[in-house]
């Protein structure tokens, strides 16, 4: 089983391995000491160690609070930091605020697996920041301030920050090659199978729309993965599920029913309101009929992750036991249905 915390000893362990791998691989640190080291108890898919490291480089002393993500034993999602690395690198010239990339221990020599090291910058995450208790006109500013940074990450020229070998990006992405690969993923990870999902899998293949364009697509967009401070969004995080799709994707990954507590405000702030905004600022049509498609396979997408969490709590490999995702099964049919 997976043990979330850390003993004294264990924390100057992995300072001492920390230090000596930044001494290792940036040649202009001397010196590193890392303090603090603490592993944090939010999110799911990644190992999230927090510490702050202190090093010499051209006769200046410099101190930064970092964050290493490391691929935990078992995980509801498979991804590679290799491919995270690359991508935050590209961002940095961008205006998109995201971490800094330090340095990465692609293949896991130096931490056991696949981490990567980057800058850990200071705010807060919530969640329900949007329908939460604030003013009203500070939460619709906020949700309007989210809609244009996923207008700002779809308008990005992906191509010219180098990110088609990155992304796999050699043939067209969208709904039959997403498709296509959560159901692969849930052949992989479903320890018995199930007609419903197997009726889910054969009415999204055979109904998959054509992608509205060739954008980079975030993947999870949402406040859960963005840091605010003073109500302004000073980061987006995590890129591991990122990949060059159709941006209506994102669009139904925001206004799946399920996600309505993150991303909308009753009776101010809904799907209809959402897809206006989004065609005002990208000058772009939204076809309402794929939006649907996408809220199907959104759920369809949550239900495999779960469907992964289960073997791996299975095999012993997490301690986080999940249910048979029989919720997001029904909310699927109903989206089909027009329910």
């Amino acid at each position: 089983m997976v043990d979330s915390t850390v003993t004294a000893e264990d924390g100057r362990a992995l300072a001492v391995r920390i230090a000596e791998f930044i001494q290792a691989v940036d040649p202009d640190a001397s010196d590193p000491v890392v303090t603090g080291v603490r592993r944090s108890d939010v999110g799911y898919s990644r190992e999230n160690w927090t510490f702050d490291a202190e090093w010499s480089a051209a006769g200046c002393q410099i101190r930064r609070p970092l964050i290493m993500r490391r691929d935990p034993t078992g995980s509801v999602l498979a991804t590679d930091r290799n491919t995270e690395y690359a991508l935050l690198k590209a961002l940095e010239p961008t205006a998109i605020p995201s971490p800094v990339a330090r340095w990465l221990d692609g293949n896991g020599s130096w931490f056991g697996r696949p981490s990567l090291i980057m800058d850990r910058i200071d705010g807060d995450c919530q969640m329900f920041a949007i329908e939460g208790p604030g003013r009203l006109e500070d939460r619709l500013g906020l949700a309007a301030d989210c809609l244009q940074l996923l207008a700002d990450v779809h308008q990005l020229d992906w191509q010219g920050l180098g990110l088609a070998p990155v992304l796999d990006a050699g043939r067209p992405g969208g709904a039959a090659r997403e498709a296509a690969y959560w159901i692969a993923e849930m052949e992989r990870e479903q320890m018995a199978d199930d007609p419903r999902l197997r009726e889910l899998a054969g009415w999204l293949t055979d109904q998959a729309p054509d992608p509205a364009a060739q954008v980079l697509v975030h993947g999870d967009f949402k406040p859960g993965n963005m840091l605010l401070r003073n109500g302004a969004i000073v980061a987006l995080l995590d890129w591991e599920t990122a990949h060059v799709g159709d941006p209506v994707e994102d669009l139904g990954w925001i206004t799946n029913p399920l996600r309505r507590r993150e991303h909308q405000i009753p009776g101010h702030w809904e799907t209809a309101q959402i897809v206006d905004r989004y065609q005002q600022l990208t000058g772009s049509q939204v076809d309402r009929w794929a939006l649907r498609y996408w809220n199907v396979l959104a759920n369809f997408k949550l239900a495999v992750i779960v469907l992964t969490g289960m073997r791996s709590y299975a095999e012993k490999r997490s301690d986080r036991p999940f249910d048979f995702p029989t919720p997001l099964v029904d909310l699927a049919f109903q989206l089909i249905e027009g329910d």
